[in-house]
């Protein structure tokens, strides 16, 4: 649905398919589980052998590959642009560089929503609304908890922990290997699935990056790109995968936070898309830990 999006709208894409790459019997294992499930979610995958993948891949390391040949990246403010345009046409209005301060419902059922604006001569404004989205990423277990007293469940419920996460470009040393790889590449993820590892990524140039790694950061605004591992640990771990890479070869680039509802070291939680009728507040979404399917990292 999102390529044909792409290709009404001009949005700038590539379908370059994505391996998921086992280095031992175990995480050859767990891909083989994967692979079952995807079936059953109707997700196109499968299981490439050793020899197809050191063919198609010479630069990548496997004990075991699977591929998902519908992968692919996108150029995400194209998307935005799209997006903008498309709503507007709508009669849709952004108001960008406004804060929501307070939720309530209201007697007709709705919602009033007071924004601050930002402009001096209005610095406030209040909103009326049938329903209500709370779609606002790193902010939304704030916002979502506007509507509840301090000691309803939503404030444990839907606790945010942030995850940092830095990507590193690769420069390619003069005296390093060249290294060519055609497709997203991702390592079996921690148990915990508190990170799907330091995965190599494209972008639409064709450029390769890394990441990302992960850190538990207490503010919602770090994004600093100091700190983290030692850029040697950082390498090592995508070696397992693609042997020829040296720490030399990587330079800080960025970095996104990932907002989410497990502890860190705790068990894996998804993330939340709920219409809340039951909790008395119907019309109002909350969207909550939207990680991998939102634009964070």
């Amino acid at each position: 649905m999102l390529y044909k999006y792409c290709q009404e709208h001009n949005v700038p894409f590539k379908k370059t398919g994505k391996w998921v790459v086992a280095q031992n019997d175990e995480q050859a294992e767990y891909l083989r589980q994967l692979a079952a499930h995807c079936a059953d979610v109707d997700v196109p995958v499968h299981m490439v052998s050793q020899k197809q993948a050191k063919h198609d891949e010479p630069c990548v390391q496997a004990h075991a590959v699977l591929a998902s040949p519908t992968t692919g990246i996108i150029d995400s403010h194209a998307l935005m642009s799209a997006l903008h345009q498309d709503l507007t046409e709508r009669g849709a209005d952004l108001a960008v560089g406004t804060e929501v301060q307070a939720i309530h419902r209201d007697d007709t059922g709705g919602y009033g929503v007071l924004v601050a604006t930002g402009d001096s001569d209005v610095p406030y404004m209040a909103v009326r609304a049938a329903s209500v989205v709370n779609a606002a990423g790193l902010w939304a277990d704030r916002i979502a908890c506007m509507l509840v007293p301090d000691d309803h469940e939503w404030h444990s419920k839907y606790k945010l922990h942030f995850a940092k996460g830095r990507y590193y470009l690769h420069t390619n040393s003069s005296d390093s290997p060249s290294i060519s790889v055609q497709r997203l590449v991702y390592p079996v993820p921690d148990k915990q699935i508190t990170s799907l590892g330091t995965h190599l990524t494209l972008d639409m140039g064709g450029a390769i990056r890394f990441g990302p790694d992960l850190e538990w950061v207490s503010s919602n605004t770090d994004y600093a790109t100091d700190g983290g591992e030692p850029i040697k640990k950082v390498a090592a771990a995508i070696a397992e995968y693609l042997p020829m890479i040296q720490a030399k070869d990587l330079a800080p680039g960025y970095t996104g936070i990932r907002p989410k509802l497990q502890l860190p070291g705790g068990a894996f939680r998804d993330f939340v898309i709920k219409e809340e009728s039951d909790a008395g507040f119907p019309g109002f979404v909350n969207l909550v830990g939207i990680e991998s399917p939102g634009l964070t990292s």
